[in-house]
């Protein structure tokens, strides 16, 4: 920069010696000589002024600017936190790999370079050519590469002299288990965030803050030794631990896909809950996501229905009707009704499945054992009536958030009191004319399991080595409903339509559900059902929740999903070591 200013005070001093007439000619006297010795200083004072300027007054912006002309920033990823389980299995974590990335002004041989990259990360020579000479100083070649072949690429190009190709410590995300629980867990995108799943839900906890390495390059880019280099550190995540149990996920995730197979399902989904605390230990619907391959991975598989998706909750309703009823006082277990063979709920008949075609009295626990369609609708619509049954439904929180920690999940569609109309009431009594996500139901039947008392369902049980608090929500029955529906709940199992899913020796409250599909051309679709059983066990001290749903079977709950349920509880009472009970009989009817 000096050199640049004397060189102007050179040029104009030449042009002052000749642009002055008489300086030195006849004539010019001693004026001549005084005039230029003042245009001289006059020069020198500008040059010195100039230098002044720049090197101390303006210095700090130029060096700035000169250097931010001259520098390359790097982000520095920050160690993603590991995701537990419950048992302290690793499901999730990083590990160390290397990004490798060139400054293609600096490459040495792009062919001799392109061959190895190819050779070792495959792919086509063309591709990696294609970056090598392409214009600019920074160019990534492949993110997070394992480590060993990252380090066998280095030595190569070591061995061979060839330049231009650098290496940056980097981390990456990867699944001791494979894909078993990757619709839980979600998946990381190439710049180290969230983008489904817990790992979206908990990025902030997961994610710690990225640091930066800056770099001083010479002009064409290549870093220069001894040179600037700033680096702000990255700070790492924090670990949590998950409620799920990795055994019992991986069996949900191995049978749920064969009984939709078998079942004749679009889709099937699983949730395994403890009703007294909402911490799920496994969750799952099919397709199923395959976080180690996702090109192969579609957005459906990467989502968890029982959060996402809203269906026909069917016969499983009929728990929340009877709770209702038996909650207000209106009637009790041994309570008897005459209820038709077809009973009118708006300006349709409602009828059952098994073809009764005579009145016949019923006890309520006959009404939920045989799951009694005109039976329940009678219950909802002319005992309980519409007022009283919607603060029921909106007690049990239908048509509300749970507050589960996974994104994306649904309300539903529920009508409100003033939306009902001559159909509303009867049709949900025995859960037509809603749709809901299983979570839902699942939440509903874990309160009456849990003495009527609701818990939030979640994944989430620490975060940096401190447990989470997730409080439970207000009384939506007493204890005494909670007991007296538990018990008729019993039946279904033992004796009813859920007794296919009776895990021998333990004693099972469920309930099954056979609920229709809505048709693309109106109405409902024929021979196309949500079958499902939610129960809980043991009924008089229950620890283990479980819903088995298969969407768009033509198979009903008695014959597809008991069976799958029964698959499913018996691992999971297994796993967590929940011992048989007593008081468990064997059942005794194969009635519908």
């Amino acid at each position: 920069m000096p050199e640049a200013s004397y060189d102007e005070a050179s040029r104009a001093r030449w042009r002052t010696r000749t642009s002055i007439p008489g300086g030195s000619g006849p004539g010019g006297g001693e004026r001549g000589p005084r005039m230029i010795l003042i245009c001289m200083l006059v020069v020198f004072a500008c040059v010195a002024a100039r230098l002044v300027y720049l090197q101390v007054i303006d210095a700090s912006e130029l060096s700035a600017a000169a250097q931010e002309n001259r520098t390359n920033v790097v982000t520095l990823h920050a160690k993603r936190g590991t995701i537990y389980d419950r048992n302290g299995n690793v499901l999730a974590m990083s590990v160390d790999c290397e990004t490798i990335y060139c400054n293609p002004q600096a490459v040495s041989n792009p062919s001799a370079i392109a061959e190895i990259l190819a050779d070792e990360l495959g792919g086509e020579v063309s591709d990696y050519t294609s970056t090598l000479t392409s214009d600019t100083t920074f160019a990534y070649i492949e993110k997070q590469v394992d480590t060993d072949i990252a380090d066998e690429i280095e030595q190569r190009l070591d061995d061979e002299d060839l330049e231009g190709v650098y290496f940056l410590d980097d981390t990456k995300r990867v699944y001791p288990y494979g894909d078993v629980g990757g619709q839980v867990l979600g998946v990381v995108g190439s710049e180290g965030s969230g983008i489904t799943g817990l790992e979206y839900y908990y990025d902030d906890v997961l994610s710690g803050t990225d640091g930066q390495m800056t770099i001083e390059t010479g002009a064409t880019g290549t870093p220069i030794a001894g040179g600037v280099s700033e680096i702000q550190e990255a700070q790492d995540g924090e670990d949590i631990v998950i409620s799920i149990d990795i055994s019992i996920q991986q069996k949900a995730e191995e049978v749920i896909p064969e009984a939709a197979e078998t079942y004749n399902a679009d889709s099937g989904s699983v949730v395994v809950m403890n009703p007294k605390t909402g911490e799920i230990y496994a969750m799952c619907s099919t397709p199923l996501a395959k976080i180690t391959d996702l090109s192969n991975t579609s957005s459906e598989s990467l989502q968890l229905k029982p959060v996402t998706s809203s269906y026909e909750p069917g016969s499983m309703f009929k728990v929340i009707t009877v709770s209702i009823g038996v909650e207000l006082g209106l009637f009790d277990a041994d309570t008897v009704y005459n209820v038709p063979a077809a009973l009118l709920v708006g300006d349709d008949y409602v009828t059952d499945d098994d073809g009764r075609d005579y009145d016949m009295d019923m006890t309520v626990r006959e009404i939920l054992r045989r799951s009694s369609n005109p039976g329940a609708a009678l219950l909802g619509q002319e005992v309980i009536g519409a007022e009283r049954f919607s603060e029921g439904v909106a007690k049990f929180g239908i048509g509300q958030l749970t507050g589960i920690d996974y994104p994306g999940e649904s309300t539903g569609i529920v009508k409100s009191l003033d939306e009902y109309d001559g159909s509303t009431c009867g049709q949900m009594s025995f859960g037509q004319g809603l749709a809901v996500p299983m979570i839902q139901i699942v939440r509903a039947f874990a309160a009456v399991a849990n003495d009527g008392i609701p818990n939030t369902p979640h994944f989430l049980i620490s975060k940096g080595g401190e447990e989470v608090d997730w409080p439970s929500g207000d009384r939506i029955i007493s204890k005494e409903t909670a007991d007296e529906v538990t018990d008729m709940m019993r039946t279904v199992m033992t004796e009813g339509t859920g007794q296919n899913g009776q895990v021998d020796g333990y004693d099972i409250a469920g309930k099954t559900g056979t609920g229709e599909q809505a048709s693309e051309e109106g109405g409902y679709a024929e021979n196309k059902y949500v079958s499902s059983l939610c129960g809980f066990a043991n009924a008089d001290d229950p620890s283990v929740l479980v819903y088995v749903g298969l969407n768009g079977t033509p198979h009903l709950a008695l014959s597809s999903a008991a069976p799958t349920f029964k698959e499913i509880m018996t691992e999971a009472v297994s796993d967590l070591g929940i011992a048989p009970s007593t008081s468990s009989t064997s059942s005794t009817s194969t009635s519908e």
